[in-house]
């Protein structure tokens, strides 16, 4: 009787897990679910209304059919937010506008960009947004998920020495600005 215990606690204490693979019969360790072929892809479930899934998991995939697009909810469960996954999604984007304080003549100042970026679009203010509006905009999460540039500005104005990987920019402030001085700074998806 006493192996038979044993026994039983020894099997319900094993924890097994495994990958699934289609075609394969040795899937991926990092994948759940494995498909293999080289001449068909995979059908995603196909919905028109989607509204008719109830509590679709954060992370979702699925095809809407209305949108024509890969959908992803990025929302909760409470509260879905469905977003098309698209390859024409912009590569680029212009910096939310900032402050250059040209007061004071000097050298080897800095701002760091995608600090400035990041705490514009993490947390705007109720009176800032639509009503419905979440208050953090999507952002990239890592300053190295970007490529900083300056593409134009008053040289008159200013110097631009560098831009370091992370998105600190090290500039030179040469004269007061005028009503037309400007800096455009463009962020590139790596």
């Amino acid at each position: 009787m006493n192996k038979i215990i044993v026994l039983i606690l020894a099997m319900t204490s094993c924890v097994i897990t495994a990958q699934v693979g289609i075609n394969t019969s040795t899937p991926d360790t990092s994948a759940a679910l494995d498909v293999s072929s080289t001449t068909k892809g995979v059908l995603l479930p196909r919905i028109s209304n989607l509204a008719s899934v109830s509590n679709p998991a954060t992370g979702l995939v699925i095809f809407d059919t209305n949108k024509k697009c890969i959908s992803q909810n990025i929302g909760t469960p409470a509260a879905p937010n469905w977003s098309c996954l698209s390859p024409y999604v912009a590569k680029f984007f212009y910096m939310p506008s900032v402050v250059f304080d040209t007061s004071t003549l000097g050298t080897g100042q800095t701002k760091d960009l995608y600090t400035l970026y990041k705490n514009q679009f993490a947390n705007v203010p109720a009176n800032a947004r639509s009503t419905s509006a979440p208050a953090a905009i999507p952002f990239f999460p890592n300053a190295s998920d970007l490529y900083y540039y300056v593409t134009g500005y008053d040289s008159t104005v200013f110097r631009i020495n560098s831009i370091s990987d992370t998105g600190v920019l090290n500039y030179d402030v040469l004269s007061n600005a005028t009503p037309a001085s400007f800096i455009n700074i463009v962020f590139v998806v790596k």
